[in-house]
């Protein structure tokens, strides 16, 4: 992978660099390889935070794709697939008005501009057009948003990414083969909880891929769960047999 070499404030945001990657790497936007502009950005985004401070939005950013990326390498996952779109759709509509921006903007260099002088106001220079107050508090946010733009986030904002546990794929496949034996797992809503972490949730899931592509376990039609002991039977054999000999 080339090496990017570009300062953080060339960009108007987190869209923005990631459509600089899409070119770069002269990618349909109606066909992006997921997978290779989320590393690029990740990356991208890790060296920039070694030299300089990196505005909070571009890390929300980085850590939505590391979630999208985590959920891409689940088989047929319709969560993937949904945020994929909606960052491929986000990416189109924002490159399209990028594009009408900069032809807006090259048509008003080519006009010429006539003033006059200023004139006195005439009647009261209060404003008394009747507003929504919940669109004035929406609009004061909005502005407010741009010139926190560089603000240095806080730790708070990160500490559940930093201090999220690492759940292994092996631990819950032990964790499982235990249960089963020991009689305490026999459906599989017993495997996932909303208390447990995503981590968590995420490891369990690729854990039961795994058993039930090697025959260990099955998942009957009504959600329970069974384990193959004849296969457990003869593993156990054939390593007797190997001993003896």
């Amino acid at each position: 992978m080339e090496v990017l070499t570009f300062h953080i404030e060339d960009f108007e945001g987190p869209l923005d660099l990631l459509l600089y990657l899409v070119g770069k790497n002269k990618m349909n936007l109606c066909d992006i390889n997921i997978m290779e502009l989320i590393d690029q950005y990740t990356a991208a985004i890790a060296s920039l935070q070694d030299r300089m401070e990196v505005s909070s939005e571009f890390i929300d950013m980085a850590a939505h794709l590391v979630q999208m990326k985590s959920a891409l390498l689940l088989p047929r996952s319709p969560e993937a697939e949904r945020m994929k779109a909606e960052l491929t759709g986000r990416l189109i509509e924002y490159s399209t008005c990028k594009r009408v921006a900069a032809e807006l903007g090259s048509r008003a260099r080519d006009l010429y501009t006539a003033v006059r002088s200023p004139m006195p106001l005439e009647g009261p220079a209060e404003y008394t057009r009747p507003q929504d107050p919940d669109r004035l508090v929406q609009a004061w946010f909005s502005l407010m948003g741009r010139s926190l733009r560089r603000r240095k986030p806080t730790q708070q904002r990160f500490e559940p990414l930093v201090t999220a546990p690492f759940v292994s794929v092996t631990s819950r496949v032990a964790h499982m083969l235990r249960g089963l034996l020991q009689g305490t797992l026999r459906r599989m809503g017993q495997l996932f909880s909303r208390e447990e972490s995503r981590s968590t949730n995420v490891a369990t899931f690729l854990a039961l891929l795994e058993l039930i592509r090697a025959g260990r376990v099955r998942i009957r039609d009504d959600g329970a769960l069974e384990m193959d002991r004849r296969r457990r039977r003869a593993t156990t054999e054939r390593k007797g047999e190997t001993t003896h000999e």
